[in-house]
């Protein structure tokens, strides 16, 4: 697969590292393990949160084209895995933006948030506040439970941070839909661009209803992200190694759950990663890479986790020549989700969140047309 010079470029000239602070504790991830079976399991996940789950409203402001609303709600997750959170993330936040009158129904689209969109500006301005215009149609956008607006240079230090974020989005955005679908609104639908549009995925997986799915410039697996794409230049592959050669519970006990779980860290790397990931003799010689493929394989692999109830109603917007998802080695999205669509738009991953977001907007007008035609009499 051709990568685009650009999303090279892009990399390069960024400072940030990914899980500066190495893996993250053992303890940690053996709950995330643990958790992760039964949020794979939809008819268990369907009862973990409450249809009359409590949010609150905040604060509104009244604009030209719509009002947007903010509001907020304890984060199940600090319920069902009590402390694995960080503090200021147990409180979820979020903002809606309303349009002042609806052309059809009362549409929504929840938005997750990318790699580093801290707050909702960026969603707000470039996806809600256009689709407003468009369509008539509602966007809420959730605060990224590690991207807040309180710890703005916040990021993920561990890898079991990112593990931690696609559970806790997984159970808040079913906090979302049942509100949703409580004040009245419907259609509803799930989106979101890079990281955002696979959690946005993941969530999907465990809503026990037809929905309309728009993941964009996002794949079927985040091992490879993080082990064969760009994003690997990012890792802070030295603390991993270093960790993972001084202690022994990482081969010892959660390889080995990993293993029971059906999937082995010891799997081979494809041998571009290792020229890619790093330029050092690491420590233990590439051990930390397949555990890494390992971890990720098993929490975040598509293919571990519930079919879609309509995989129809799913059009995945990718990048031609994304450097930073890469593709190649890897389940396809129609091999795990059979039926959906996949639409490719040139260029690279950087230069489609640039310039492409109209191709965006369009797939989720599609997939809410789609939903509507197969489901308006439901």
């Amino acid at each position: 697969m051709a990568v685009s010079r650009l999303d090279v470029l892009y990399r390069r000239l960024l400072l940030t590292k990914l899980f500066i602070q190495g893996w993250g504790k053992p303890e940690d991830f053996k709950r995330i393990f643990e958790f992760r079976k039964i949020i794979g399991d939809r008819e268990r996940c369907k009862h973990l949160v409450p249809k009359d789950y409590p949010v609150y409203m905040d604060k509104r402001e009244d604009h030209f084209d719509c009002h947007i609303h903010n509001g907020y709600f304890i984060s199940p997750m600090e319920h069902l895995v009590p402390g694995i959170l960080p503090t200021e993330a147990v409180k979820a936040r979020f903002q809606f933006i309303v349009p002042k009158r609806w052309q059809r129904n009362k549409p929504v689209c929840i938005h997750l948030a990318g790699t580093g969109d801290h707050f909702f500006w960026r969603r707000r301005t470039l996806m809600a506040r256009p689709m407003v215009r468009e369509a008539g149609m509602a966007s809420l956008l959730l605060e990224n439970p590690y991207y807040i607006l309180v710890l703005l240079r916040s990021c993920l230090k561990n890898v079991s941070d990112l593990l931690v974020m696609g559970g806790a989005l997984i159970l808040e955005s079913a906090v979302l839909l049942n509100w949703l679908e409580r004040e009245g609104f419907w259609p509803l639908g799930m989106t979101g661009i890079s990281m955002g549009g696979y959690m946005a995925s993941l969530s999907v997986t465990n809503w026990p209803k037809p929905i309309p799915l728009i993941p964009c410039l996002s794949w079927s697996t985040a091992s490879s992200v993080f082990t064969t794409g760009v994003l690997s230049k990012a890792v802070n592959w030295r603390e991993l190694d270093r960790q993972y050669a001084i202690n022994s519970v990482y081969e010892e006990e959660i390889s080995k759950f990993l293993e029971y779980c059906g999937v082995s860290s010891n799997d081979a790397v494809p041998t571009d990663s290792k020229d890619s990931a790093t330029n050092y003799q690491p420590f233990s010689q590439w051990e930390s890479l397949r555990f890494m493929k390992g971890v990720m394989d098993e929490c975040t692999h598509m293919a571990n986790f519930p079919l879609p109830v309509d995989p129809s109603l799913i059009i995945v917007v990718q990048a031609e020549e994304d450097a930073y998802i890469p593709r190649t080695g890897v389940l396809s999205l129609q091999q795990i989700w059979p039926g959906c669509e996949v639409r490719y738009i040139k260029g690279g991953h950087i230069g489609a969140y640039l310039f492409k977001q109209n191709h965006f907007r369009k797939a989720i007008y599609d997939a809410f047309d789609r939903f509507q035609q197969k489901y308006s009499n439901h």
